[in-house]
């Protein structure tokens, strides 16, 4: 009698089987037969109203049934799961010949591109390229440069202190220098380039801001003069403005070094004819430089009599703004892409 109603699932089984067509039916089907009153499961629980002696028989034939319908269900599960697989590749398949979705990409920034252009040229010259805190002490941004407390300096540079007149937002990157020397205790000679942001207090405006990018150089040896020094500028300004580009010195004042100039470039934009650009005259100022001031040599342990070397600071986002053609400083500060593309463009003029 228990054997007759297993053989009546299998027939059963065999009989709903060929009425299934998807897999919401297929589920359906296995709940009937496995769910928790379906019938095979139900033909478990007889097995504690077989005899002892017939139960190891009856529940081999038992799960010869469950085999049977989960062999079934699992070959018809991924037949099902193929078809809709290929009806979803064939709804959502791509035609390759239809016009792209454009897309519109980012650059790396105009003003961070340029300062990675100058330290590439310093790196092939043998110079490292090192940088220090932008919250500096008052002693490596004023004193050991020559410019003590009360100097008329300091009013110049129109400061953002922070706490007293000790600990500042460091108005020039000068201080990374001094650091720089210090460690060398005056015995070994540097060679350094010091990108990084510095802060006035100043006006934003087209030409003006607060918070700026400034790239100082630093070299200290034996016998430096002011002919090493314009070698120097001269190889940058090829670079940046290209071979025919012609630099001079002129004098000028800076606490720190003695003699102190202030290094022009031709005119990449007339050619020296004269125009707006470099006001007529056919030169741009672009550096500050000079021999370093005994004094500062002497402050960070180098002596004066044994060492010699040469200093100079670029305004890097004056330096972009004049290769790119930009009027307003604030474009190097934003993200929009219509600028960006626009830099690109005179990217490419410059390398053609």
């Amino acid at each position: 009698m228990k054997n007759k109603k297993i053989e009546e699932v299998k027939v059963l089984i065999d009989k709903d089987k060929n009425a299934v067509v998807d897999l919401k039916g297929l589920n359906e089907l296995k709940v009937k037969y496995l769910g928790k009153k379906g019938l095979i499961s139900e033909l478990n629980q007889e097995i504690r109203n077989i005899p002892n002696e017939e139960k190891k028989e009856f529940g081999q034939k038992v799960n010869e049934v469950r085999t049977l319908f989960n062999e079934y269900y699992d070959e018809k599960k991924k037949e099902f799961e193929s078809v809709l697989l290929n009806e979803k590749l064939k709804k959502e398949a791509i035609d390759i010949s239809l016009p792209a979705t454009k897309v519109v990409s980012g650059a790396p920034n105009i003003l961070e591109k340029l300062v990675e252009e100058v330290e590439e040229v310093f790196m092939s010259m043998g110079y490292d390229v090192v940088d220090g805190p932008e919250i500096e002490e008052d002693k490596y941004n004023f004193e050991m440069l020559n410019i003590p407390k009360g100097h008329p300096a300091r009013d110049a540079q129109d400061t953002f202190y922070l706490e007293g007149e000790e600990i500042l937002l460091r108005s020039q990157t000068s201080p990374v220098q001094v650091r720089t020397m210090l460690k060398g205790k005056g015995e070994i000679p540097i060679r350094v380039i010091c990108p990084g942001k510095t802060y006035r207090r100043d006006d934003d405006d087209a030409t003006h801001s607060h918070q700026f990018m400034q790239i100082e150089g630093l070299l200290v040896d034996k016998n430096i003069s002011l002919s090493d020094l314009k070698g120097t500028i001269d190889v940058l300004a090829k670079k940046l403005f290209g071979p025919e580009t012609e630099t001079r010195f002129h004098p000028s004042y800076y606490q720190f070094t003695e003699p102190s100039v202030e290094g022009d470039i031709s005119c990449f934009h007339c050619h020296g004819s004269g125009c707006h650009i470099c006001k007529n005259t056919g030169w741009i100022t672009v550096v500050g430089a000079g021999i370093v001031h005994p004094n500062v040599l002497r402050m960070s342990g180098y002596d004066p009599e044994k060492w010699s070397g040469f200093a100079f600071g670029f305004g890097a986002d004056r330096l972009t703004m004049l290769k790119y053609g930009i009027d307003d400083c604030r474009v190097l500060y934003n993200t929009d892409l219509r600028e960006v593309t626009t830099f690109d463009r005179k990217e490419m003029e410059w390398n053609d």
